[in-house]
């Protein structure tokens, strides 16, 4: 990137301050300020320094069409070996180009899924423009249908206007609610919530009734918490990007207890419940270190 290019990109705190983007913490506008201004300096400043190097660098790096198999006790025998196909943090935006965005959608059409499973952060900052890709997610082909639940960047810019592209591209948003599939089974989605005391509050809006979901959509991996105190079969997040970096790159593929784990990636266990944490497409940082980014197809098995 050119001098002149960047320094037409550049975003400082000054300027923020200048145009009255920090607003104060309560409010919509005030979290907006505070991602536009973590954006600039986590994933735009550090890619200038080094003249677009970094992103450059970045969308070369395949996104990985990962198959899993997991085996769950108390999974419906009558949805034995079902194909869930899981996308999450897209993050639509500097890091995200509308083409990369597809390329990753078009993976997961490919692998010919039984059920969509988008569990949030379609959107980075601005949801114009995210439009092609919440076409394209609502054009998969799934028999058993298309389940989205709202991640915290979802929230930012306006959460009525990513549901109404979800719901008018065919995908259906679940906000602490449970709905019955074809056949039977039961598909829960709650949304976000930063602390465990929030998510065990969403948990319980989707379980309260007696109606456990089978399956369980919560962009926060910390849901899970409370989902296997309820038993909850499956419980499918995203958030987390596996911290985008790791050691090794078979830590995140290594099934693991989930007590005193930090739910970064991976596959988690505890009792008869289960959990999958997808490191995700998008990314808030444009450098990826044996976290590859990843579409997933889980074939689901009672067993």
């Amino acid at each position: 990137m050119s001098s002149s290019k960047a320094k037409k990109n550049r975003v400082t705190i000054g300027e923020l301050v200048a145009h009255g983007k920090l607003a104060g913490r309560g409010d919509k506008h005030g979290r907006m300020a505070r991602a536009k201004l973590r954006h600039a300096v986590l994933t735009r400043l550090p890619d200038q320094i080094v003249g677009g190097a970094l992103l450059r660098k970045h969308l070369t790096k395949s996104i990985e069409m990962r198959k899993i198999e997991l085996k769950i006790p108390n999974w419906p025998a009558k949805f034995d070996g079902m194909r869930v196909g899981h996308i999450s943090d897209l993050h639509v935006g500097d890091l995200m180009p509308v083409p990369r965005a597809l390329e990753a959608v078009d993976l997961l059409a490919q692998s010919k899924p039984d059920l969509i499973a988008c569990t949030g952060d379609v959107v980075d900052l601005d949801v114009a423009g995210c439009e092609p890709v919440f076409a394209a997610l609502g054009q998969l082909r799934a028999s058993m249908g298309r389940y989205f639940v709202l991640g915290n960047h979802d929230l930012l810019d306006s959460a009525g206007h990513v549901m109404r592209l979800a719901r008018e591209s065919g995908m259906t948003t679940l906000r602490g609610e449970t709905m019955t599939a074809r056949g039977g089974l039961r598909i829960g989605g709650i949304d976000w919530s930063r602390t465990l005391a929030g998510n065990a509050k969403e948990v319980l809006s989707v379980v309260e009734d007696g109606m456990v979901p089978h399956l369980l959509l919560a962009h926060n991996p910390k849901a899970f918490r409370e989902a296997a105190k309820w038993n909850v079969p499956l419980t499918l997040s995203g958030h987390t990007h596996g911290g985008q970096f790791a050691l090794l790159p078979s830590l995140r593929k290594t099934p693991r207890a989930a007590a005193s784990r930090s739910l970064r990636a991976g596959h988690y266990h505890e009792g008869d419940s289960h959990l999958f944490v997808t490191t995700g497409v998008g990314g808030w940082f444009p450098l990826r270190v044996n976290c590859p980014a990843e579409v997933v197809v889980i074939t689901v098995r009672r067993g």
